[in-house]
Formats: C-alpha cells, structure tokens, sequence
C-alpha cells in the first residue's frame, strides 16, 4: 500500500532567515491526519540564510538526524560538540536525558540546504550522544543508521533501519523488507519512481504490507533518497 505525501501539500513557516518545509505537524503546523509515521516524528526541509540559525534550545529523548544537502552548519552542544557539518555529512545526535544545541548557518553569502529528521526512541532518559560522519556517494543503498551500529553506520535507539540511496540514470534497485514493516522513502530531487509511483523532489511516500520495492530512475540525472525502514 503507498500514500504519496506531496511537497507542495506539507506545511510551512517562513521567518525570513528560514523557510522551512514540514512533512508531519510541527511548531505552528498541526494536521491531525499527519502527525508521524511509526516512530518518525519529524522531516523538516530547511533552507536557512547566511548567518541565520536555532539558537541554543533544548531537546530530550529525542532521536535527531541532520543531513546537510548544501552549504554547511555549525552545531555547538552542551556535551562539547563543536562542529561544522557540509554537504554529504550526517549527523545523529541522541537527546537521551537531555542537551542543548545551537545550529547556524556559518556562511556570509551561502544559503543552507537541510533536512533534520525526529524519530522516537526505544530507549529513554540515557546519556545523550553525538555521532557524526560522510557516507559514500555512490550507487545504491547504504545503511545511515542502524539499531546495532552495523557496518559503519550509526547506532539508532529506535528498532529502524536508515538508508541514503543513490542512483545513477536510467538505473534501478530492489529492496526486501518484511511485510510487517513500515517504510517511509523522502525524495531529495525529482524522477526517483518507487513500484509505479512517481516521485518529485520534497515528496514523501508511506509504504505498508509490501515486502519487495523497486526504485527506478529513469532520467538523465542522479536521484537521492532517504528511506527508514520501521
């Protein structure tokens, strides 16, 4: 079963330093019938001026992935993080018991490019973590974050599987899921086609009671996507 969340139907906020882009109510955006997915919380699409950003604010049992998808950020925490993340870079910070953070756009004349992500934990009120590294830009997919930290990927505090796909034009990629699984695919730019559904950059789609995907590019262009596996 596949419900297709279109970009152009999310919510939105503009304050002028940022012009934000809500799949699931959050802040002033309240849509009753779009309130999550399974444990995914959150898939804001910011888009942040030259030195704009979050001021410090807090965050607990929380777990939240950033993906830089142009420009950089600089993120300063209270567990003495302070880093610059830029195009290609993840980063899963684990709220646990409680932290602080601030995010800002470090560029004089760079507009900022950002998805940041909320999925709900399975475990709560432990000590907060930060995680943080490029993955492979290449061909098809490749695990961000899982519950066991296999591979290289990150350990996620959720039973969910994070994955970046990536495909080349005119490619394709199947993936097997059990059929008890939600999967949820955020598309990062246009012509990405999942099964018969056709997919344009900033649309998301749920996916329920499948146990085989194929994702399809059939463009001229490299596509990306996110998928979670829950």
């Amino acid at each position: 079963m596949f419900e297709l969340r279109k970009a152009n139907e999310r919510g939105s906020a503009n304050f002028g330093w940022l012009n934000a882009k809500h799949t699931f109510s959050f802040g002033h955006y309240y849509d009753v019938s779009h309130m999550g997915f399974g444990p995914l919380r959150v898939i804001n699409e910011d888009r942040v001026k030259p030195e704009g950003g979050f001021a410090t604010h807090g965050h607990e049992n929380m777990e939240i992935l950033t993906v830089v998808l142009s420009g950089a950020i600089a993120h300063k925490d209270s567990m003495g993080q302070s880093e610059k993340l830029v195009a290609g870079e993840y980063q899963l910070m684990s709220a646990g018991a409680g932290v602080q953070h601030s995010e800002f756009n470090p560029s004089s004349n760079e507009e900022l490019h950002l998805l940041q992500i909320w999925l709900q934990p399975n475990v709560f009120n432990g000590e907060p973590s930060y995680q943080q590294k490029p993955f492979p830009q290449e061909q098809g997919f490749v695990d961000i974050a899982t519950p066991t930290a296999s591979g290289d990927s990150f350990l996620i505090k959720q039973d969910a599987v994070i994955k970046q796909l990536i495909l080349e034009p005119n490619t394709q990629q199947s993936l097997s899921i059990e059929l008890s699984n939600k999967v949820f695919v955020q598309s990062i730019n246009d012509e990405l086609s999942v099964g018969k559904t056709d997919l344009n950059s900033g649309d998301g789609l749920k996916i329920t009671q499948e146990s085989e995907l194929l994702f399809s590019n059939n463009s001229s262009e490299k596509v990306k996507a996110i998928v979670f596996i829950m």
